[in-house]
């Protein structure tokens, strides 16, 4: 198998790489390599995909081509460079417009340009949706996988790894929303297992690739359990208290991860697994994610605002 990865530098892309030459594929990663290192085994093609794709691109013969991008004219550069391979497209579940619906669709407007998402992050979606448009209509055949929280070691953005890491180190634990709220996330090395297995066997079609749906409480108990902390001292904290406190939602300084608003966001991290799975996903369980976790970069409450925070709820 003569594998393309476009990328292969960080997390998604990193992994697929690595698992494909573990199967012994014959393995190509086109990137600028500048983002962190190629796993071994791997060739190197430069590439910065802000210019024309290389000639060793064009004229290579690939068996298929997995890509993670978000910018619409790194995709039409890449798949009319590579339009015989099968394309394996990771895009998001964000291409859809009605987060509080678990549904497939309806589909936010396509983005054609390429946005700064510091600029204008709520372009994301729009961008994945016009990538997807380019790949179905141009690549010879082609699969998406749309994924909504990846989580696991080699994770940069520390979305999910605050919570193995506040679990393990015990105490009252400030549980954000209602325990019943709805969440799920799906481990990097699962995502990645299935994508070249839909690269091997010629797939086509779209499919959410999301981990199991459960109740935020029962996630945060088996987290627990997997970094050793099987009965953690939650309080559970409300919506509109964190945000009176000025809490943030999902990611980034001062923020607790796995919280969205309810109703808007209630859709987002409940879609259904079963069409993947019928297609081949194997889920590992959270339990068994978590203690990869524990040194992943986590930006995230610090402790310092966290107890201010369940002060502040005790004393209301």
């Amino acid at each position: 198998m003569k594998l393309l990865v476009l990328g292969g530098t960080r997390f998604v892309s990193r992994e697929v790489a690595t698992q494909a030459v573990t199967r012994g594929w014959d393995v190509t990663c086109a990137c600028r390599g500048e983002s962190g290192t190629l796993p071994d085994g791997v060739r190197h093609l430069s590439w910065d995909r802000a210019d024309e794709a290389p000639d060793a691109l064009r004229e290579g013969v690939w068996d298929a081509v997995i890509d993670v991008a978000r910018l619409p004219s790194h995709v039409r550069r890449a798949v009319a460079a590579t339009a015989e391979a099968h394309w394996v497209f990771v895009s998001t579940v964000s291409v859809y417009s009605d987060n509080s619906s678990p549904a497939m669709g309806p589909f936010a407007e396509p983005v054609t340009d390429d946005v700064d998402l510091a600029v204008d992050p709520d372009a994301y979606g729009g961008m994945k949706v016009a990538c997807e448009q380019v790949v179905h209509s141009q690549a010879a055949s082609s699969v998406v996988a749309r994924p909504g929280l990846i989580v696991g070691p080699g994770d940069p953005t520390g979305r999910f790894a605050h919570w193995p890491q506040r679990l393990a180190r015990g105490g009252e634990v400030l549980a954000p929303g209602r325990p019943e709220d709805v969440v799920q996330v799906i481990d990097v090395r699962d995502l990645a297992t299935w994508l070249l297995d839909l690269a091997e066997s010629r797939t086509t079609g779209a499919y959410d690739a999301v981990g199991t749906p459960m109740p935020l409480g029962e996630l945060l108990f088996a987290v627990g359990a997997g970094v050793g902390n099987p009965s953690p001292d939650l309080t559970w904290v409300d919506q509109d208290f964190l945000e009176g406190q000025g809490v943030e939602p999902w990611s980034g300084e001062g923020s607790l991860p796995l919280w969205l608003p309810r109703p808007e966001y209630g859709g987002m991290l409940a879609h259904d697994p079963g069409p993947a799975v019928a297609a081949g996903l194997r889920l590992r369980s959270v339990e068994e994610t978590a203690p990869g976790c524990l040194d992943s970069p986590v930006v995230a409450i610090s402790p310092e605002r966290e107890a201010e925070v369940l002060a502040a709820w005790h004393a209301r």
